[in-house]
């Protein structure tokens, strides 16, 4: 008995749903530039920015997070524990030494010794999400855009998460926040690099059900941390209330330990198109690069993501320049953290409902959620009683949901033979978004109202350490353009709707149900001839419940 114990154990250990759990633990700590906002201040007040700086080495930022076509191609060759193992590595060197200089240990940092440390350390998460993701969608290819959405979500939710730990482990010190997303990520994809691998198994028609189950727990885990965030703003909590909850989030993280027997099968997919290959179909990385349909998703994540990028980033300053107080500034980030998190599962199940029931494109949901984001800029660009609270609920939603649907796209329309590249090749144009917004135009236009109101006052630049703007006028000029840049990014998406309408019109999940259907075959075969069929019937068991 004993004996048979372990071997379930181990199988359970070694089969696809635990697999997907732990993936979901490396994606909850994978959002480490997402809580840039709650510790910029310290980095502009330690080291003595101004604002266009400190937007400079936001776009580092989002320049490291966004520029994953390396280890895209990295994974093309080496396998998946080395492609984690390697995020972990430039995870801890890139924030550790932030952290350094922040605290003073590192003395008088250049600034582009610190866009390069922001830079290698957001770059990390690329190989997290392409150890992460190309990995579960070749293990479940069916229902992506639900599994990307929850992948996603919880990178989204890892901003509040790691807040909560922070609190609770180093109390309410930003500084001490950039050293926890230094070494906590970076365990973690350490602790489960072997555990995140290609697994061809014949699947269950029920998978989905476990996928719902899976959203609940993420969708208590959200409304806790939002509640925690409430309150944590109204009330003086003492050291062992933050260690409750940080402890309760993590408890709540491990409940969806839903784990089924599976029996590999031998069964790889060889396709090799001739001449130009259809949507769906497997292209290469240069027919997928230079197609149309890849430009105009290029120009929606310029405009799309690049712009929400900057409202990101920016958020803490925006609070700041209105007059709000730090606390509710922070309260801002929790927001957009949050939402983030619900924008990217909303994205996942919902365009998987709507192209299943009615065939909607999925690129028309990108189109949607630009039209939307135009109102959030809007709301920053002409602020009233409450407004940013709005837009900071808009902005994150916005940018999940985009994000989710970027992703799920790429591998529908160029296939999942080339997706570690692909998909990281998408989002190049995020940064080069958030370089042009945030500071060619925020960042400049702000300092620029500063020195305005500096001059009124009867001082110069060399007179203060830090410049800051207050008032409307920080930021209108510049959520204007931003608003009226994502909602051309708006026009241009619903020309890919127009261009895969017919695509979406058929059953995309085609070849993966005949797959299907193939792996099942063979696996009764296996069981009949070694006699476990019975073996068979308990695994469908344990997944139906």
């Amino acid at each position: 008995m004993a004996a048979e114990a372990i071997s379930f154990t181990l199988h359970l250990i070694r089969g696809r749903w635990f697999m997907l759990f732990a993936s979901f633990l490396i994606m909850s700590g994978a959002g480490a530039t997402y809580v840039f906002g709650t510790y910029s201040k310290s980095i502009k007040s330690s080291l003595g920015y101004d604002q266009t700086t400190l937007n400079l080495l936001a776009f580092f930022k989002d320049l490291g997070a966004n520029m994953g076509v390396i280890s895209g191609l990295i994974a093309e060759f080496t396998p998946t524990w080395f492609v984690l193992l390697v995020g972990s590595g430039t995870n801890f060197a890139g924030y550790f030494l932030i952290w350094l200089a922040v605290t003073g240990k590192l003395v008088d940092p250049k600034v582009w010794m610190m866009c390069l440390f922001i830079l290698v350390g957001a770059n990390s998460q690329n190989f997290a999400n392409t150890g992460v993701l190309v990995t579960c969608v070749n293990n479940f290819p069916e229902g992506r855009g639900i599994l990307l959405g929850l992948l996603k979500g919880f990178t989204g939710l890892s901003g509040a998460v790691m807040t909560q730990i922070y609190l609770a482990v180093y109390g309410n010190d930003s500084t001490s926040l950039i050293l926890l997303i230094g070494w906590l990520p970076a365990a973690l994809c350490v602790v489960f690099m072997f555990t995140i691998r290609m697994i061809k198994t014949a699947r269950q028609p029920n998978e989905i059900r476990v996928f719902y189950k899976y959203l609940y727990v993420a969708v208590v885990l959200a409304l806790f941390s939002m509640i925690m965030t409430v309150f944590e703003k109204q009330v003086s909590f003492p050291t062992f209330a933050y260690r409750s909850s940080a402890s309760i989030v993590l408890k709540v993280e491990s409940l969806p330990t839903v784990t089924s027997p599976e029996f590999p099968a031998k069964f790889e997919i060889e396709e090799k198109p001739n001449g130009s290959p259809k949507r769906g179909e497997d292209h290469s990385i240069l027919q997928a690069i230079f197609s149309f349909d890849m430009a105009l998703i290029l120009v929606s994540t310029f405009c799309g993501l690049g712009t929400n990028l900057t409202a990101m980033d920016n958020i803490g300053q925006i609070g700041e320049s209105l007059g709000y107080p730090t606390i509710t500034t922070s309260t801002f980030v929790s927001l957009l953290s949050i939402w983030n998190f619900c924008g990217r599962v909303f994205a996942g199940f919902v365009s998987e409902i709507l192209i299943e029931k009615y065939r909607l494109p999925r690129p028309l949901m990108i189109a949607s959620v630009l039209t939307l984001s135009t109102v959030g800029h809007l709301l920053i660009a002409f602020p009233f009683g409450g407004s940013v609270y709005v837009a900071s609920v808009i902005v994150g939603f916005c940018f999940g949901a985009h994000l989710t649907l970027l992703y799920t796209i790429i591998s529908e329309i160029f296939g999942l033979k080339h997706y570690a590249v692909l998909f990281n090749f998408g989002q190049l144009a995020s940064p080069i978004g958030s370089y042009v917004f945030n500071v060619r135009v925020s960042g400049a236009l702000y300092d620029g109202e500063a020195l305005k109101q500096l001059a009124v006052k009867g001082l110069t630049r060399e007179s203060v350490r830090e410049l800051t703007c207050l008032g409307t006028e920080c930021y209108r000029l510049s959520f204007i353009i931003t608003a009226a840049v994502a909602f051309f990014g708006a026009c241009c998406t619903m020309v890919l709707v127009m261009r895969t309408r017919e695509f979406y019109n058929g059953d995309i999940y085609q070849k993966f149900k005949e797959e299907n259907k193939r792996l099942h075959a063979e696996n009764a075969m296996a069981l009949s001839e070694s006699g476990q069929s019975g073996r068979c019937e308990f695994s469908q068991h344990v997944l139906d419940k």
